[in-house]
C-alpha cells in the first residue's frame, strides 16, 4: 500500500511538515486511472494489494489531522499498533502518541521512521513570514544571476536567456542561463552556484543539462554546432577550498578555468567545459556577497568601547 498527498503542520514547534509518497502512484499508474475511484479512497489491485488514490492537500494539516492520517494508513494495512511499533522499532506508546496528534514531544527522526514503516514519507518544511523564506534563501542566487546577465550583455554576439525551465520526457529542472551565439552557432549552458555542496551531483547535472539543451535550442529555432557548459561559482574562501579539495576531478571534467573561459567568449569555437569564479568586477552589480554566510560572529569592540 502506498499513499500520496499527506501534509503535516506542527504549529507548536513553528515548523510545517509535508508528507509525500515514497514512490507516488496516484496521478499516473501503468494500469491507468480508475474513473470510479474518489480522491482519498483505496482500491484493490489484481494482485490483491491496496493502493490509495489521494490528491495533494493545498494546506498543511495540523498535528491532530497528521495523527489521524497515520492511524488511517495503519488500519488500511490491517496492522495493530504493536505491528507498526515492531516494524518501526519504536514503542507502542510512541505510535499511540503520534496517532493522537502529540507530535511536538516526539523527535522528527522517530516520526519519519514510523512513516517509512507505513510506506509513507514525512518531510519538513519551514515557514517564515509568509513567502519571505524563499526570497531569503534565493536572494544570493538571484543576485548572482543579475550579475551574470550584466556580464553577458556586455559581450558582442551573444543572446542570453535566464531561468530556462524544461520538462522533457519526465526530466524537469531549470537552466540558470542559456546563451546562444548565432554567428558561431554555439550554445552555452551556464550554471550558477552560490556554494559547492555535492561535486558528483554537479558533474552529473552538467552532462544532463548539456544533453537537454539541444532540445531547448531546437524549440527556439537554434541549430548549434557545439554545446558548451560553464559552471560559475560565487567567490568565497569556502568555495575556493572546495574547488582546491577536488581540483583533479573538477579539472578533468571542466578543463577550462574562468580566465580562459572569458577569452573564449570573445571568440567561441567548438565545445567547451569550464568552471570558474564570478570575478569581483561583476559582483558589484549584485551589491552583496554572493556566497552564503557560513558563520555568524560578534562584531569586534573598538579600544574606546572596551574601556570602562
Amino acid at each position: 500500500m502506498r499513499t500520496t498527498g499527506l501534509a503535516f503542520d506542527a504549529r507548536p514547534t513553528g515548523l510545517a511538515f509535508a508528507g509525500l509518497a515514497a514512490t507516488g502512484l496516484a496521478a499516473r499508474q501503468q494500469d491507468g486511472p480508475d474513473p470510479t475511484a474518489r480522491p482519498g479512497t483505496a482500491r484493490p489491485t489484481a494482485a490483491g494489494t491496496w493502493r490509495i488514490r489521494a490528491t495533494r492537500h493545498t494546506r498543511p494539516l495540523d498535528d491532530q489531522q497528521a495523527g489521524t492520517a497515520f492511524r488511517a494508513i495503519r488500519i488500511r494495512k490491517r496492522w495493530r499498533q504493536d505491528d507498526l511499533a515492531t516494524k518501526a522499532q519504536v514503542s507502542r506508546t510512541i505510535v499511540g502518541r503520534i496517532e493522537h496528534g502529540r507530535l511536538a514531544t516526539i523527535p522528527i527522526g522517530t516520526i519519519r521512521r514510523v512513516a517509512a514503516a507505513l510506506d509513507a514519507r514525512f518531510d519538513t518544511v519551514v515557514h517564515w513570514q509568509g513567502g519571505d523564506l524563499g526570497r531569503l534563501i534565493n536572494v544570493r542566487h538571484a543576485a548572482m544571476r543579475e550579475a551574470m546577465a550584466v556580464f553577458m550583455a556586455g559581450l558582442d554576439g551573444w543572446v542570453a536567456e535566464p531561468e530556462v525551465s524544461f520538462s522533457i520526457y519526465g526530466e524537469r529542472g531549470v537552466i540558470d542561463v542559456l546563451a546562444w551565439h548565432p554567428g558561431r552557432r554555439i550554445l552555452l549552458v551556464i550554471e550558477l552556484k552560490t556554494e559547492l555542496v555535492d561535486i558528483n551531483d554537479l558533474m552529473g547535472a552538467a552532462d544532463r543539462r548539456r544533453r537537454l539543451a539541444a532540445t531547448l535550442a531546437r524549440d527556439r529555432g537554434w541549430d548549434p554546432l557545439a554545446i558548451g557548459v560553464w559552471v560559475v561559482v560565487a567567490e568565497s574562501r569556502t568555495n575556493r577550498r572546495a574547488v582546491a579539495a577536488y581540483e583533479s576531478v573538477l579539472r578533468a571534467k571542466f578543463p577550462m578555468d574562468g580566465r580562459a573561459m572569458r577569452r573564449w567568449l570573445h571568440s567561441p569555437v567548438g565545445r567547451v567545459d569550464a568552471l570558474g569564479f564570478l570575478p569581483s568586477v561583476h559582483r558589484v552589480h549584485a551589491r552583496r556577497d554572493l556566497a552564503p554566510v557560513r558563520r555568524v560572529t560578534r562584531p569586534r569592540r573598538s579600544a574606546s568601547q572596551a574601556r570602562p
